[in-house]
């Protein structure tokens, strides 16, 4: 946990030197290399400490402008997926009686929705994360990633307070035992917000530098919800559609997610090490995209 701190701090530490010279941004980035290699050993924490002050007044500021404008505050976070669930619920219970698991609409579309949800919320709110702090990054002591870090967490606490409160209401109307395996719960949770980071950090950068690069993300992401596997089970496609419906990591997310309340269902397309190499692949577009046009990011308006 030591060393992880200490290589996100170099980092953080590089970002913020390669902001300060427009002119100059490779020589100072060569500098901060032979810095650390020369103190790699000894880097101070303080640093770290910074950062943890900087991000820690990010959610505190981003918990008082989300909701706290709005009548109800935090409320709609529940609100707004549970009338989702329910509507669902409401429109395919009139047109079939039985669920393709299971005989609970509710906790079919629950399972399903909350994964989607998680990844959903989390790419959406990190995607604007930068072009939302435009005054404050010009602080030479904030660094870029800082708000990105910041709205991570604050996203992942509410969808994790979120997902509680709406599975146990889904699952109180079962009117049945719900055998519960918490691992594959835990693991698909963490995989959807990682997945949201990572693609939220190269959309944090591609707004602000290619406007019409958000257009596009838009047209490709709006049928994600239809083609993942909210409504459907991706094991009963016929082969063609299960080749094409696989290539989206966020359907293994809700594989994985329903397995943990469905332990009948095998997920036999489920490849979770995919959805993990997915996320390294934009993280590290992401952060190498941040580093790129830090300058340009700080200076734009």
């Amino acid at each position: 946990m030591h060393i992880v701190a200490k290589a996100f701090t170099l980092y953080r530490e590089c970002s913020l030197q390669l902001s300060c010279r427009k002119s100059a941004e490779a020589f100072v980035f060569v500098q901060s290399l032979r810095k650390v290699r020369k103190h790699c050993s000894k880097l101070p924490m303080n640093t770290f400490v910074q950062f943890a002050r900087s991000v820690l007044a990010f959610i505190v500021r981003e918990m008082a402008t989300r909701y706290g404008s709005k009548p109800g505050g935090y409320l709609w976070a529940i609100l707004d997926p549970l009338a989702h669930v329910a509507v669902m619920t409401a429109i395919f219970t009139a047109i079939s009686r039985t669920p393709a698991l299971g005989d609970s609409y509710p906790l079919y579309f629950g399972t399903g929705y909350m994964a989607f949800h998680m990844y959903q919320t989390m790419a959406s709110y990190v995607s604007s994360a930068i072009r939302a702090n435009k005054q404050i990054l010009t602080y030479p002591t904030v660094a870029i990633i800082d708000p990105i870090v910041a709205r991570y967490i604050l996203q992942f606490m509410t969808g994790i307070a979120t997902a509680i409160v709406i599975l146990l209401l889904v699952i109180s109307e079962t009117h049945r035992p719900v055998d519960i395996q918490w691992l594959p719960i835990v693991e698909a949770t963490l995989a959807a917000s990682l997945l949201g980071l990572s693609i939220g950090l190269v959309n944090a950068t591609m707004y602000v530098r290619f406007p019409m690069y958000e257009n596009i993300f838009s047209l490709i992401n709006r049928p994600m919800y239809l083609i993942s596997g909210v409504f459907f089970l991706p094991d009963a496609m016929p082969p063609a559609v299960q080749d094409m419906v696989m290539l989206n990591p966020i359907a293994h997310l809700v594989m994985l997610f329903r397995t943990g309340f469905y332990p009948e269902y095998h997920a036999d397309l489920l490849d979770i090490g995919y959805v993990y190499k997915c996320c390294l692949v934009l993280l590290f577009a992401g952060l190498a995209l941040v580093t790129k046009y830090n300058v340009y990011l700080r200076n734009e308006r």
